[in-house]
């Protein structure tokens, strides 16, 4: 049996065990009313000298979550600030947010999951899943998607706005190139999705569900998805603007039965809690979700990137070395409303991860993510010397 057969058996068995581990994955998620189960290392966990940092740096009006960890180790993880105003539900370790872009290292990760299985490789065009594909963009590679290489247009319409995956496959085929392909870096959003696409034809899973069953349920991920993990509603904090006026929950906004529309998807959009993506870290210190071949592929620095100086896109990833830090991965998501950024110091076996529902305030002129340079090297400084 070759290579590309036996995959087919690999996947073929995936599929088959999908809908049952799904429904064990929402079980173990959720009890009654879709709260999370009473497991003690979801509470919060403040470590003092972040805690007090946080205390006299954040603006007041400040919300959002961060979990910090150190060798393998948890080390705080607390909400700041208020999910919900009008309901006055306060942000917690666990309250799921929007991570926007952070999506993409997922989208990445299953990419390569799928290399580790034979069934595809990064090298391959994506005419070979994606065809018939007009001359200009017959010679884009996979490799070229997950890298921003491809020369494709940063998207194709509003986050929201309805097309199905095979809608927004057509108008990215249809649409102009900004760059010959492998020419030049361009992030593009739509670029991930078209990777989205190509993993439920390759897996002949549904996007959402592939991730289940491939990373977040190997990584302990009970609280990240789209829709599988049916969260109660006031466990997801609503998004505000720089005016404080509430702009709802992600999935307020329209979003097809199985989560968001194609604008979004595998680019973006996923909801998680600052506890999962302790988890998720913990999964990329292993090797029980990828491989080193495949982490390899994830954070080696393929392409210079415009996201900072001295900085490379990965897969999924923006990769650079710092003198005081060594290798440092990261990536960070935001809309007009929330912000995330999800930080890994490999080297040194550190992470940090926040997220913020708001992220501005016009009347007082802060704004998180101008802090955010600041406030994950002085979190890091404080957890590594501590």
């Amino acid at each position: 049996m070759g290579d590309r057969s036996l995959a087919t058996f690999a996947i073929a068995s995936v599929r088959c065990l999908g809908m049952a581990l799904v429904a064990v994955l929402t079980l173990a998620a959720c009890g009654a009313g879709g709260e999370e189960s009473s497991d003690p290392g979801s509470r919060d966990q403040a470590d003092p000298s972040v805690e007090r940092f946080l205390e006299d740096t954040l603006p007041e009006a400040a919300s959002g979550s961060l979990v910090v960890a150190r060798d393998g180790e948890l080390v705080h993880c607390t909400g700041f600030g208020i999910a919900d105003r009008e309901a006055g539900v306060a942000a917690e370790c666990d309250t799921v947010y929007d991570i926007q872009s952070i999506t993409k290292q997922f989208t990445a990760a299953a990419i390569v999951s799928l290399e580790m299985m034979g069934a595809l490789r990064v090298s391959d065009p994506i005419a070979e899943y994606l065809g018939p594909v007009p001359a200009d963009k017959r010679e884009i590679t996979l490799h070229q998607l997950l890298t921003h290489t491809a020369g494709l247009s940063a998207a194709v319409g509003g986050d929201y706005e309805p097309l199905s995956r095979e809608e927004i496959v057509a108008e990215a085929l249809e649409s102009e190139l900004r760059s010959p392909p492998g020419a030049e870096y361009r992030y593009s959003n739509v670029g991930y999705s078209l990777l989205a696409a190509i993993i439920e034809k390759v897996s002949g899973m549904g996007y959402e569900e592939f991730l289940a069953e491939r990373l977040f349920a190997p990584a302990g991920m009970t609280q990240t998805g789209y829709v599988l993990p049916e969260w109660g509603a006031d466990r997801v904090a609503v998004e505000y603007d720089a005016r404080g006026e509430s702009h709802g929950r992600p999935f307020d906004h329209p979003w097809a039965d199985d989560g968001p529309y194609w604008n979004l998807r595998g680019n973006g959009g996923l909801l998680t809690t600052a506890h999962d993506m302790f988890r998720w870290h913990l999964a990329l210190e292993g090797d029980d979700v990828l491989d080193e071949h495949a982490k390899r592929k994830l954070f080696h620095p393929h392409v210079p990137a415009t996201e900072g100086r001295g900085s490379f896109y990965g897969y999924g990833w923006v990769v650079l070395r710092s003198d005081d830090h060594g290798k440092v991965v990261w990536h960070d998501g935001g809309n007009a409303w929330s912000f995330g950024l999800f930080t890994r110091f490999p080297e040194e076996r550190v992470m940090v991860f926040w997220v913020t529902n708001a992220y501005r305030d016009k009347g007082t002129g802060w704004n998180l993510s101008r802090l955010e340079p600041m406030l994950t090297e002085a979190i890091v400084d404080r957890v590594r010397d501590g």
